[in-house]
């Protein structure tokens, strides 16, 4: 009777346990569907519109920079900006967006 009444125990200790840790897989599986996927999404239209700059293309950098692009190098643009056309070389990680439409 003894060892009954322990396997009884046991199986709802385990039941109460599994109840603590409900609320953190959840919390795991939001995180999850609400800012790790959506930032990764983001992360990779990011990287093919940097992939894809084309020279003649108007784009913004993170610093607030406006400007044309001259030339694309592996990981380096340079982009001509301002009245007087003076040229700036940025990283490509630098360029936030491109205001130029392409047809696909």
């Amino acid at each position: 009777m003894n060892y009954i009444t322990m396997l009884a125990d046991n199986a709802a200790s385990t039941g109460s346990m599994l109840l603590t840790f409900l609320p953190l897989v959840v919390i795991v599986i939001f995180f999850y569907f609400f800012i790790i996927r959506p930032q990764r999404k983001q992360d990779k239209e990011d990287k093919a519109m940097r992939e894809n700059l084309e020279i003649g293309d108007e784009v913004i950098t993170n610093g607030g920079i406006v400007g044309i692009v001259f030339s694309v190098k592996d990981d380096t643009v340079v982009i001509e900006t301002g009245g007087d056309r003076s040229k700036i070389r940025v990283m490509k990680w630098a360029i936030a967006k491109n205001l130029t439409v392409h047809d696909d």
